[in-house]
């Protein structure tokens, strides 16, 4: 009988574009691999590709104790149903709760701290709190997976887990097959693009302002968003400040695409100007695959995918000014100097963050517990 991994995520959208390969390794290895993630359009898509999957509510950016309290019981409920071997927990919430009940059924568990968001940019009761869950939840995992080594420092330093427990993971990896580069097609208008969930801390607003700034000289320069609009949380960007800026005339918003590569493609330059604290976004690391030059902030994660000025710019987080400097540093330069650029990062990205390592290293640690 094949030996059970479950593998969790807050949305059933993350584990089918960020870990389906992971789950197709797995399988491949001979395990029976389930998925559990709250139901939307993606849960599906992960049942054809072969999965098993349970739902689960969970309000992946809530406070509510008593909604975590709920949560905390279905993973209880589930892994008593389930019998898993091991877990391979992502995002904060099965970081946290699923461990917690992991640790009470004596299941070993490989855990993914893929960033943490605002959690830990500002000091406060809820940050205290989460660093106390933290500890206690993260004392008894097998194994756990940091996307950054400030991350890591930052949870061994605080005594929050041991450091023979943790290795770190270039980012969550890339499909360098799927995202690789193709010629665009000429235009005499350049194109910026960034690509994450639309919330202030992506840096949206400063990318918005320098939008509106380089406009003024270079009308010939357009300016697109993609990603997820009024998402479930408190910094969410809303439609209508987003209808605002489209028809000001500052930024085309461009929507969710399930052909990012497509609309990657179609970009001269990707920019993530952003101050949340990230793992390592896997937007850049897509965009570096597929030989895009890239902007972005010297910021956790973020820094890890450019070497300044040969395959991008890093900017200052929360400067507006900065930003619109480096994107005006990529503007000057030749179609000659912009190509290579692209091409450094797709070397970059192929040495240093393939797919492969990332489930190799998976593969590695499973096998050690199982």
């Amino acid at each position: 009988m094949n030996k059970k991994i479950v593998i969790i995520s807050n949305l059933s959208w993350n584990l089918y574009n960020f870990r389906l390969s992971l789950m197709v390794a797995m399988k491949n290895a001979g395990y029976e691999v389930i998925a559990i993630a709250p139901q939307d359009e993606y849960s599906q898509k992960i049942i054809e590709a072969g999965f098993r999957f349970y739902d689960i509510k969970m309000n992946a950016q809530g406070i509510n104790p008593f909604e975590d309290l709920g949560t905390t019981y279905q993973f209880y409920q589930l892994f008593k149903q389930i019998s898993p071997d091991i877990i391979c927990n992502y995002t904060i919430k099965p970081n946290i709760y699923a461990s917690l009940i992991a640790r009470l059924l004596k299941i070993k568990t490989i855990n993914n701290i893929a960033g943490l968001g605002i959690l830990f940019v500002k000091e406060g009761l809820i940050t205290r709190i989460s660093k106390k869950l933290y500890r206690v939840s993260q004392s008894k995992a097998s194994r756990v997976f940091f996307q950054n080594r400030e991350d890591h420092c930052l949870f061994i330093d605080s005594g929050i887990v041991k450091a023979e427990k943790c290795d770190i993971l270039p980012g969550s990896g890339v499909d360098t097959k799927r995202f690789t580069p193709k010629p665009k097609a000429k235009s005499e208008t350049i194109r910026f693009l960034l690509i994450a969930r639309m919330i202030w801390e992506k840096g949206i607003a400063q990318y918005v302002e320098s939008a509106r700034a380089i406009k003024k000289s270079h009308p010939n320069v357009e300016f697109c968003l993609l990603g997820f609009l009024d998402v479930a949380n408190p910094g969410a960007i809303t439609k209508a400040q987003m209808n605002a800026w489209v028809e000001e005339g500052v930024v085309n918003y461009l929507g969710v695409s399930d052909r990012v590569d497509e609309v990657i493609h179609s970009a001269d330059c990707i920019v993530l100007p952003s101050y949340y604290r990230e793992g390592t976004p896997k937007t850049l690391l897509e965009s570096g695959s597929a030989g895009k030059p890239i902007i972005t902030t010297d910021n956790v994660g973020c820094r890890d995918v450019v070497d300044h000025g040969i395959n991008g710019f890093i900017c200052e987080p929360k400067s507006a000014k900065d930003l619109q400097l480096k994107m005006e540093m990529f503007l000057a330069l030749s179609s000659e100097e912009k190509m290579k650029m692209g091409k450094e990062s797709r070397a970059k990205i192929t040495r240093e963050f393939d797919e492969k390592i990332v489930i190799d290293k998976y593969l590695e640690s499973i096998a050690n517990y199982v």
